[in-house]
């Protein structure tokens, strides 16, 4: 049940009395959203966040069966260097085991953090969006407010590239341990791969889904702070076609 919506700029975003009622309200609108696309086109592809506070999302997305995953070519939008895609701590393992393994998608494309060289595999992986130019991405925001591994310190709102290697700040090192994803921050790899923010509003449809008090802060900044590239996810104000969805615990500061 909605409890609260509103617009801060052109995003629009919405408050659930519950996390399970926000991650079914935002599957239920990303599924139809992907019908309709489907009915334009004959495949469509879909850029997913890989963190514990999409596990309701992608839950509800794969209980679906109106969806027709063998028309969905999926990409993530991130990943930590020197971790391989099957790497039990890797953002792919974690999709291929909450979503990816589980749907029988026409195709599923990997950042390998493990590449030899890791200029050339952010050229891939930044031809691969260039050629097939994505209609969805479903993100999270961090507790700093960065979207995928864009944090504040190497946000870029105009970047030139649509992938590049960042160096973590301390606050996404510590939500990591804070997610339950490592035990500890000496655990967490300290570089990664990120799609840039023109990158990831590149896509018609935007789909951010935030639960949990630990992102209180970042959803008061994204909706009443400063646009700009000091809170990366206020990148969502200046385009239509986002929503945001959060809980009574996300959304504490604003209700």
């Amino acid at each position: 049940m909605i409890i609260k919506q509103g617009r801060a700029d052109l995003l629009e975003y919405r408050v659930y009395d519950t996390r399970k009622n926000m991650g079914i309200a935002a599957a239920k609108d990303a599924a139809f959203v992907i019908k309709k696309l489907l009915c334009e086109k004959s495949e469509i592809s879909a850029i997913f966040a890989a963190a514990p506070s999409q596990n309701e999302l992608l839950e509800s997305l794969l209980s679906d069966k109106t969806i027709d995953f063998k028309k969905i070519n999926a990409f993530h939008m991130d990943e930590y260097i020197g971790l391989s895609p099957d790497h039990p701590k890797s953002f792919g393992k974690f999709l291929t085991d909450k979503l990816f393994g589980r749907a029988p998608f026409k195709s599923v494309n990997l950042i390998n953090g493990l590449a030899d060289d890791i200029v050339i595999e952010c050229g891939r992986y930044s031809a691969l969006l260039s050629e097939v130019k994505p209609e969805i991405v479903f993100m999270g925001i961090g507790e700093n407010g960065h979207i995928a591994f864009n944090d504040p310190h190497v946000a870029d709102f105009h970047d030139p590239l649509f992938v590049k290697v960042v160096e973590l700040d301390q606050t996404s090192i510590h939500q990591q341990v804070n997610d339950g994803c490592f035990a500890s921050v000496e655990e967490v790899p300290t570089k990664a791969i990120t799609l840039t923010i023109p990158a990831l509003m590149a896509p018609e449809y935007i789909f951010c889904v935030v639960p949990a008090a630990t992102k209180a802060n970042a959803v008061f900044a994204l909706i009443n702070g400063e646009v700009g590239n000091h809170t990366p996810s206020t990148a969502l104000r200046l385009r239509g076609g986002a929503i945001l969805y959060t809980d009574t615990d996300s959304a504490g500061k604003i209700l």
